[in-house]
């Protein structure tokens, strides 16, 4: 067939390819141990400027390894994700028509990383079936521009893809967006009659594991929830 492709034009396609998302795995990766560095330095800024308060209220940065973050303050967790798989934005997306991706169709190949939301108790006492939020995903392509999809600060700041660039203070604002979401979004009682029928395995497991289903939103539907 005329438009069969040689195995050189094939390998060609394929070489191109990984470059470009090598390149984008390469830049979201870097940008996740600026989140760790970040997100270190709070913590010893916190300890230091809070020092009278250290022992009533908690900050505490974990490293999970490689590709995970928790911090923990107050009753709460984030936990950073980086997803170790480039991603295409969907083509019906409305990115999608921009003049910057149309110029460069490479530039819709995107690394992501996500940030949950869970109670530090579900942690703490390993209530494995306690809900966590996604507030805020963070997509970076291979320019290091970068765009955010998320619950109210997060999402309404950082939407520009075609002009937004990754630098530490960009990052630093990202952080500390996700963290003054998490402490306005508050835990709410479930409703009464969500909760007024419980069987003996479920007060048993409760008592002895903590197991009761715990989240911020548990039952819930309230107006932050579409934001």
């Amino acid at each position: 067939m005329d438009n069969q492709l040689t195995d050189d034009q094939l390998f060609d396609q394929l070489r191109k390819k990984a470059i470009v998302k090598q390149v984008v795995y390469d830049n979201t990766y870097n940008c996740f141990k600026q989140f760790k560095q970040i997100i270190r330095g709070m913590n010893q800024k916190f300890h230091a400027e809070m020092s009278s308060e250290r022992e009533r209220i908690t900050f505490e940065y974990r490293d999970k390894g490689e590709f995970q973050i928790e911090l923990q303050f107050a009753g709460d967790v984030l936990v950073f994700l980086m997803h170790t798989n480039v991603f295409e934005i969907p083509r019906d997306h409305d990115l999608m028509r921009s003049s910057y991706i149309r110029e460069d169709k490479d530039r819709s190949y995107c690394g992501v990383i996500h940030v949950y939301n869970f109670l530090a108790d579900s942690f703490k006492y390993n209530r494995e079936n306690d809900l966590g939020y996604l507030i805020g995903r963070i997509f970076i392509n291979k320019d290091l521009h970068y765009f955010i999809e998320g619950k109210r600060e997060l999402g309404q700041l950082y939407h520009n893809f075609p002009t937004s660039i990754l630098t530490p203070e960009t990052s630093t604002d990202f952080i500390r967006s996700a963290i003054l979401y998490t402490i306005n979004f508050d835990l709410l009682i479930p409703p009464f009659d969500e909760m007024k029928i419980a069987n003996v395995a479920m007060i048993q497991s409760a008592i002895n594991n903590m197991k009761m289903a715990t989240g911020k939103r548990l039952g819930f539907r309230f107006l932050a929830d579409n934001e």
